[in-house]
């Protein structure tokens, strides 16, 4: 017994060191990722509410948040586009991530490859390629033409900036969901099977309640850069739309409205925290409860 007992007491030791020695790789493996947080994150939203907070002199001042009242609508309009085109990207992303996850391994490797391609991309190259498509002069417009239909008048209109933020942010809605969905185990679809549920039971009582993480992940991708975006409503909008983010850029691109574009960035930032905040506390646990 006693040597049993020693040989325990050296197991637990060296476990302990081990446990001790990864705890200290750990910590420095996470010192970069500190700083770099530190320096890109933290810092910069430090002069954001520096500067929101000060006037041209320096001084604190409340006028720069007060003044937030003037771009109301302009925070609604941001809102509006940016939800219509998350729900959007969820109506079209899930049953195409759903559709990848049921195929072959080595078919969804060409597939989710064929998906990723466009993010290859820069976002400007991809958004004068819509406008190339869309414009009234466009190969879509000239080929309506040429089969007797009138000029498509697309571009400008709200129509097209949504579909600026689907066609751009699709693929981030997509592949949350396809990793959740991928990594279910076909146990629980058997089960379901044997419960006599068919397909259409199996994926409203299984596989969506398991889906739920990547699915709030997916909308967190997808809302945050559609609720900032400028170029794209730039662009597609032809200059008919004044978003959020269209705004912070005009108003950082002058020296006299500067702390107010760092007022509506710091009311910008807090309204994405608050909803990443929401969207995580939904999304607790590895996924939601199976009824069969």
């Amino acid at each position: 017994m006693n040597g049993n007992a020693k040989v325990r007491k050296k197991v637990l030791a060296a476990s302990s060191k081990s446990t001790i020695e990864r705890s200290w790789l750990a910590r420095i493996a996470a010192y970069p990722h500190i700083i770099w947080s530190l320096l890109f994150i933290v810092v910069p939203l430090m002069f954001v509410a520096y500067f929101a907070f000060t006037d041209m002199n320096g001084g604190f001042t409340l006028e720069n948040i007060k003044n937030l009242s003037n771009y109301g609508e302009t925070f609604v309009l941001s809102l509006f586009f940016s939800l219509i085109a998350t729900v959007i990207c969820i109506i079209i992303g899930y049953p195409l991530a759903y559709f990848l996850a049921r195929q072959s391994p080595k078919r969804q490797k060409i597939l989710v490859l064929l998906l990723m391609l466009p993010m290859w991309i820069s976002l400007l190259i991809r958004t004068y390629s819509l406008m190339a498509l869309l414009d009234n002069g466009g190969i879509i417009s000239t080929f309506l033409v040429s089969l007797g239909f009138e000029k498509l008048s697309f571009i400008g209109t709200g129509g097209a900036v949504i579909l600026g933020m689907v066609y751009d942010y699709l693929p981030y809605m997509v592949l949350p969901i396809y990793t959740t969905i991928s990594k279910i185990d076909n146990r629980y679809l058997e089960a379901a099977s044997d419960l006599g549920c068919n397909s259409l039971q199996t994926i409203k009582n299984v596989v969506f309640p398991l889906s739920v993480p990547g699915i709030i992940s997916g909308i967190t991708m997808v809302f945050v850069p559609s609720i900032s975006t400028f170029y794209i409503s730039q662009k597609l909008g032809g200059g008919s739309f004044d978003l959020i983010g269209d705004t912070i850029e005009r108003q950082f691109q002058n020296k006299m409205t500067y702390h107010t574009g760092a007022a509506i960035s710091l009311v910008m930032m807090i309204l994405i925290i608050i909803s990443i905040a929401i969207m995580n506390k939904f999304s607790d646990g590895d996924g939601g409860d199976i009824i069969v």
